[in-house]
């Protein structure tokens, strides 16, 4: 079964590879910033005083900027008040957007964020440590591979988008280098995880597929008012429903990648503990696994998109459209095309991976259980000291138990003779054997 899986795998691993090494841009350098018409520069700044002095619905806000090409200079900005704008507060560390004009006129500037990393540093320590507190090194692991699978993301995925690589082709070679490299290092290199990993390829297989189909079906361009942005900064053609389909894929691995390990871990689990199993067994007791793990899956993907587009959603409502209207825009029908396809992905992931799981499992030897070290040997007292003597006593004789009777006291009553029924008509004692009568005495009459 190892030379099977190596065989099916290791061709997989290689095309990755290979994929991963043409899409790449080699020697492509992206033009950001000023390049692109992005005159915007960042620029961090410390607030150093507020006063409501500008208007009714105006707040002067007093920054200190602590770089750039003004480091050091104090300006005064107005920003807006009332409901849904930020409020400012002395001390508060903002980031300002400095259009490159004049570095010390207050006109340049404009406060358009806060500065959050200290904030998610430290929710991110929290978040390591509770994962190393309960994994230790398997957490430690499952850290190293979250931040390859960023790697990968960032380095690879993104750049070779932006340099024009068809979105779903990029997708389905990054989804392969961040499982393969996700599940064996934070499982290790056996026929379990390569069972997961078969799993989780076949599904990724399936939600390209019915993506691409239902796409194409739904006519979804995936033009939102993000996509629409990106290709205008650009300047070149982009695929854009590819690049929906990538986000798809992407989305869906995460779960992916729980549903196959849980179902191949149930299997392995379920044939450690009864080696009898057979392969109709050991499926069955693994779907049933599987189809409480399924609702709530599915039901967690759902409410993840549904999450992420809530502002979208509360946006449409409010132009007085119908539901099937709102249904069907193209902002909310290519969300709900994602959700659809990765929940059919997720459900056929189940039977999928515990079948290919149940065929392997019989067919390897299950690993003996260590047995119970014995009790050690009594260390030999020193022959200075004198031995204790034992006093042997007799035993006691143990008296045979009287074995128990079991029966009904009044009729016999036999318990294996099947169950008890009441006679229909009391019996009759069985009367005493009659005696011959005594002969009879003659009466002497006096003669002799």
């Amino acid at each position: 079964m190892r030379t099977l899986l190596m065989w099916l795998l290791v061709p997989l691993a290689l095309a990755t590879i290979v994929g991963a090494a043409l899409l790449y841009p080699f020697g492509v350098e992206q033009k950001t910033g000023a390049e692109i018409g992005l005159h915007q520069t960042p620029v961090e700044a410390v607030v150093t005083g507020v006063a409501e002095n500008c208007g009714e619905k105006c707040v002067a806000v007093t920054v200190k900027m602590t770089d750039g090409a003004a480091s050091g200079q104090s300006i005064t900005i107005p920003s807006v008040k009332g409901p849904g704008a930020p409020s400012f507060q002395l001390g508060d560390e903002v980031v300002l957007s400095y259009s490159g004009s004049q570095p010390q006129a207050a006109e340049s500037y404009q406060i358009v964020d806060f500065q959050r990393g200290w904030s998610l540093a430290v929710l991110a320590l929290l978040f390591a440590a509770a994962v190393l507190l309960l994994g230790r090194w398997q957490g430690l692991a499952a850290l190293g591979a979250l931040l390859l699978s960023f790697v990968v993301l960032v380095l690879f995925i993104m750049p070779s988008i932006l340099a024009g690589q068809n979105p779903l082709m990029v997708a389905v070679v990054g989804a392969g280098l961040i499982m393969f490299v996700v599940l064996y290092l934070t499982h290790g290199i056996s026929a379990r995880t390569s069972t997961a990993v078969l799993g989780t390829l076949v599904s990724l297989a399936l939600i390209g597929v019915l993506g691409a189909l239902f796409s194409a079906l739904s006519k979804l361009t995936g033009l939102d008012e993000d996509t629409t942005n990106l290709v205008t900064l650009l300047g070149t053609s982009i695929d854009t429903r590819g690049l929906l389909l990538a986000g798809t894929l992407i989305g869906a691995l995460g779960v992916l990648d729980d549903v196959t390990v849980t179902q191949t871990s149930a299997v392995w689990e379920l044939r450690r503990a009864n080696d009898k199993l057979t392969w109709r067994e050991l499926f069955a007791a693994g779907s049933r696994i599987g189809r409480d793990h399924m609702s709530s899956v599915v039901n967690t993907l759902v409410m993840a998109y549904a999450g992420a587009a809530l502002p979208l959603l509360l946006a449409i409502s409010l132009a007085g459209r119908s539901m099937g209207e709102i249904l069907t825009s193209q902002q909310i029908a290519q969300e709900i095309v994602r959700t659809l396809v990765g929940s059919i992905g997720l459900v056929a992931a189940i039977p999928v991976t515990t079948a290919l799981a149940a065929l392997i499992a019989v067919r390897q030897e299950v690993a003996p259980i260590a047995a119970a070290a014995p009790d050690p040997e009594p260390e030999p007292q020193p022959k200075s000291q004198p031995e204790p003597k034992t006093v042997k006593r007799a035993a006691k004789p143990v008296k045979p138990r009287p074995a128990r009777i079991e029966g009904d006291l009044f009729i016999g009553y036999d318990p294996d003779k099947g169950p008890w029924e009441r006679p229909s008509e009391p019996r009759a004692r069985r009367a005493a054997p009659a005696r011959p009568a005594p002969p009879a005495r003659r009466r002497s009459s006096g003669s002799p």
